[in-house]
């Protein structure tokens, strides 16, 4: 576990709590995002995990099916990818969304299912519907940056440039590339105090 999610607020369970995620009732609604977090992450350039500074140059994501076989078929064909459609996943540090795709259920696996239905259904969140699947194939990828728009309803954000892309299965393939990320970057993980 990177050092800044070992010190994030904890569930019940005792599970870590990611940035971005909205609290009801005193637990985290896992799988929803919260607007306010998702805005200060995205106009701070923090990590929508951790919460603490992402410095200049890549960002990361977890892709999902659709857009991981994108750019995977744009790589494999020499092609660059971009994604011009907005997405309401935000970015963070590469050992954060490596860890993030391992430890969420529904990141993790082909066959797990979303546990939660988005809260207002729209043309973005049509997807987020409790049972829904996530696919064959996921990838965690870094990108040059992004770009986002805070609206009065949402937090949209691209990202540019393609500079590492990881797919996976299921995403215990990356522990051995979580294990290097945080012995490389261990002290800058470490050194950042969560806001």
């Amino acid at each position: 576990m990177p050092p800044t999610i070992e010190v994030r607020p904890r569930d019940s369970r005792g599970y870590p709590v990611p940035a971005i995620t909205p609290w009801e009732g005193g637990e985290p609604r896992f799988a929803l995002t919260d607007y306010g977090r998702s805005a200060e992450c995205a106009r701070k350039r923090l990590c929508s995990v951790c919460n603490t500074l992402i410095p200049r140059g890549p960002v990361w994501r977890v892709a999902g099916a659709a857009e991981s076989s994108a750019i995977g078929e744009a790589m494999a064909a020499g092609r660059p990818y971009r994604n011009l459609a907005a997405t309401l996943e935000a970015p963070g540090h590469r050992a954060c969304m490596l860890y993030a795709s391992m430890v969420c259920p529904y990141l993790a696996r082909p066959n797990a299912r979303r546990g939660l239905t988005a809260d207002s259904p729209d043309d973005m969140t049509a997807h987020v519907v409790r049972g829904a699947v996530r696919g064959e194939m996921g990838a965690v990828v870094g990108f040059g940056d992004y770009e986002f728009a805070v609206t009065s309803a949402q937090v949209l954000f691209r990202f540019l440039d393609v500079v590492e892309f990881l797919p996976h299965d299921t995403a215990d393939q990356h522990l051995d590339e979580l294990r290097a990320e945080l012995a490389r970057s261990g002290s800058r993980l470490g050194g950042g105090q969560p806001r």
